[in-house]
């Protein structure tokens, strides 16, 4: 009688380097192409260990950045979300800042209490993502459009409810609301405990369940995932109403570090998140975008950037290093490359799109 094998399913087909046979596959598994960022982190580490030891390797340094980054997380998954749909989000600024204002109008001037002003502020952070994916499905705007034009949209809400763009106090109505970023576990604060947790759920959705494996063919080849039966449309507007409870729980979470609301509070997470999604794209899942590809990429990212400012660099080196390692991460997506997975990343890219369509007989 012969032995029986397992039967090899699709998830382990598309894993980096299935074809190579065990030992090989845990070699390409380990390559620097798709362990960059680890391998980066290391080098980063080192670097900075030596030359600032005293600032770089204090405890309080570290749980400070991871702090400071948990917003960042939350911002990089809501533009996850929709990406693995075929969708960028480019609203995403909009979005958190949208929900962070409407989190200080709530408490301040209208008296809400925390228990009613919070899932009312994620509630219409979904509402804003559901609008968004109706324009996207239904009148069959391309998403870098869509998304721009519900950004401006959303920044003149910010304006509107602000009073004209004025700072917003609610901390005399609600002064404990700022617990909630004060909140912390064994030193590490409640914001990244909920980054952690809403990243294992988005982990567990995308990659373990019949839902994250349809938007996964959505986001490789939309026209044969419809032809098979999926709901593409729907899937698209779920990922986008998805992405945006993430971005007002990211708000909400965001406005209780401040005693007044900003008007400008949430337009620095777009580049971050963007550059962050397609590097983490890079890592771990070979061209497909993927929770902790992204997580990573963004941690590694920050340590970079802080380890630059506490030699003595200005605060805007970090644009410079996000933009930078955008770049970097779009050119090697866009770069031609054989394999499905790799299409999920092209087709979110135009020029790719265009591309395609002019070969198309």
């Amino acid at each position: 009688m012969k032995p029986t094998t397992a039967v090899p399913t699709i998830e382990d087909k598309t894993k980096p380097g299935y074809a190579l046979g065990g030992g090989r596959r845990a070699a390409s598994f380990f390559a620097f192409g798709n362990m960059s960022s680890i391998y980066l982190f290391v080098v980063i580490f080192i670097v900075f260990a030596i030359t600032i030891p005293d600032r770089f390797l204090r405890p309080q340094m570290w749980l400070a950045l991871l702090d400071n980054q948990a917003i960042g997380f939350l911002a990089a998954i809501a533009v996850l979300i929709p990406m693995v749909a075929g969708q960028i989000n480019l609203a995403i600024a909009g979005q958190i800042g949208f929900s962070a204002m409407l989190t200080a109008v709530l408490l301040g001037p209208l008296g809400l209490p925390v228990a009613l002003q919070f899932p009312l502020v994620i509630l219409i952070g979904g509402v804003v993502g559901l609008v968004t994916g109706l324009i996207i499905t239904y009148a069959r705007i391309d998403s870098i459009i869509a998304t721009l034009g519900v950004n401006s949209l959303l920044v003149g809400m910010i304006q509107w409810i602000s009073g004209g763009g004025l700072r917003v106090r609610y901390a005399d109505n609600q002064p404990d609301y700022k617990l909630l970023s004060q909140w912390d576990f064994v030193g590490i604060t409640l914001p990244v405990w909920v980054a952690l947790v809403v990243a294992v759920i988005a982990w567990y959705v995308l990659e373990r369940s019949p839902i994250g494996r349809r938007m996964y063919a959505v986001g490789f080849n939309p026209d044969g995932a419809k032809l098979s039966g999926v709901n593409t449309r729907g899937l698209i507007i779920g990922s986008l109403v998805a992405g945006g409870l993430v971005a007002g729980l990211a708000g909400a979470l965001l406005q209780s570090r401040y005693v007044d609301g900003d008007p400008t509070i949430g337009g620095s997470y777009l580049l971050p998140a963007l550059t962050a999604v397609f590097l983490g794209s890079t890592q771990f899942r070979g061209g497909r975008f993927n929770v902790w590809g992204t997580m990573v990429a963004l941690f590694v990212l920050a340590v970079g950037i802080k380890g630059i400012q506490l030699m003595g660099a200005e605060p805007y080196v970090d644009n410079f290093f996000n933009g930078a390692a955008l770049l970097i991460a779009v050119g090697i997506a866009a770069f031609p490359r054989t394999g499905r997975r790799w299409e999920g990343i092209r087709r979110v890219l135009p020029w790719s799109r265009r591309k395609a369509m002019s070969r198309q007989p």
